[in-house]
């Protein structure tokens, strides 16, 4: 029997929370992006530009590598495409090469969503880290670029569909904060 990993469950959660409202664009330079290919059960040549497009990032749920989230612009019925990369491998402020890179794309409003399962399916070949804002403090966000493909395609839940993401490259942001120490008086 098939039980989702916490990647796949976590990209669910992202599901139910897709009609929060996020501030317009992606980073504030206006220098986001998200360019990927597609094939599969559907052929989608994506190109979205910062102000047309929603990104956030975060340390991944279980604390090792980067969750970076692409939402791409709403269709007037609701509908719209969201990819959530998990790079796993890489710390806050380093650059990395070879990143074992898991990939979720979620059809938000249509009730579908494709996942690699796995960090062993997609890479990260290259990733820079630019520093945004003020130096310091218990927020630090940074500018992620990324480029990388998929060597294996991603699936329904269900086994049903499947798609590959040929080739992606993207500029986003993510941001880290400190933990608050629980342990003082």
């Amino acid at each position: 029997m098939f039980r989702p990993s916490v990647a796949v469950w976590s990209a669910v959660g992202l599901l139910a929370v897709s009609g929060v409202s996020h501030a317009a664009g992606c980073l504030p330079g206006g220098n986001g992006y998200l360019r990927a290919a597609i094939r599969g059960a559907m052929n989608l040549d994506i190109d979205w530009h910062n102000g047309e497009m929603e990104c956030e990032g975060e340390v991944r749920p279980n604390g090792h590598g980067l969750r970076i989230s692409f939402a791409g612009p709403k269709h007037s019925d609701g509908r719209r495409l969201r990819m959530v990369f998990g790079v796993a491998g890489t710390k806050e402020g380093t650059p990395g090469r070879e990143l074992p890179t898991n990939l979720t794309v979620i059809f938000e409003g249509e009730q579908r969503l494709f996942a690699t399962r796995g960090d062993d399916r997609c890479t990260v070949d290259k990733l820079e880290q630019e520093r945004l804002g003020a130096l310091g403090g218990p927020k630090r966000s940074y500018r992620i670029i990324a480029s990388g493909f998929c060597i294996s395609p991603a699936s329904t839940l269900d086994g049903s569909g499947r798609i590959l993401v040929t080739r992606f490259d993207f500029a986003g942001n993510a941001t880290f904060e400190d933990l608050a120490d629980d342990t003082r008086p």
